[in-house]
């Protein structure tokens, strides 16, 4: 339980504070709930693999950044970014400065991009969602990895996309409400 008296999963609990409030806020607004878009797709996409091997607090703190340096996650602006573009972000203290997870940011919106016109992110990723199921006890009940996101992740690969393992995959699948992993007595409603 936090200062405001609600029961919340336990990697959203911490000392009140500018990044304390940012991180619960997080989880009680947009962790865990359906998100549909091309756009939001591919920007939470792109974050959760910047996120990988880091603190989630770290992409957080620095996703208006992102937002500024990734043209809004615009997929269109972003498939067409140049070598001059990687050497801006590799200088851009706001955001991860990774070559890999750049590169893989653009070689994603392209893999957006090629995507036949009767198939959108939205439906692709979508489609990996498993049944609904008991939301879990803690934190121990929940996995790094499903069949459903190393499904995903194939597939993802397969078209082009990079830096979407099945761990990936899975925390994508966390975050935009494919499943539901907050726990039993988390206060945050069951999405579906």
């Amino acid at each position: 339980m936090t200062d405001d008296g609600l029961i919340r999963c336990s990697w959203a609990m911490g000392r009140p504070g500018p990044d304390f409030d940012l991180y619960r806020d997080y989880h009680d607004v947009e962790w865990g709930r359906p998100l549909h878009g091309r756009v939001a797709l591919f920007e939470r996409m792109s974050l959760e693999a910047f996120q990988s091997g880091l603190s989630w607090w770290t992409i957080l703190r620095k996703r208006e950044n992102f937002r500024r340096a990734f043209s809004g996650f615009d997929i269109a602006k972003v498939a067409r970014y140049t070598d001059a573009d990687v050497q801006r972000l590799l200088a851009d203290v706001g955001i991860v400065r990774n070559r890999a997870k750049i590169e893989a940011t653009i070689a994603n919106a392209r893999a957006v991009a090629d995507l036949d016109s009767s198939e959108d992110l939205s439906d692709l990723l979508w489609s990996f969602a498993p049944p609904t199921r008991p939301r879990p006890a803690d934190g121990s009940e929940i996995p790094s990895a499903t069949a459903e996101s190393k499904a995903m992740a194939q597939e993802l690969k397969r078209r082009g996309f990079r830096f979407v393992g099945p761990t990936t995959a899975y925390a994508l699948m966390q975050a935009t409400g494919m499943v539901d992993d907050h726990v039993r007595d988390c206060w945050v409603p069951s999405p579906r």
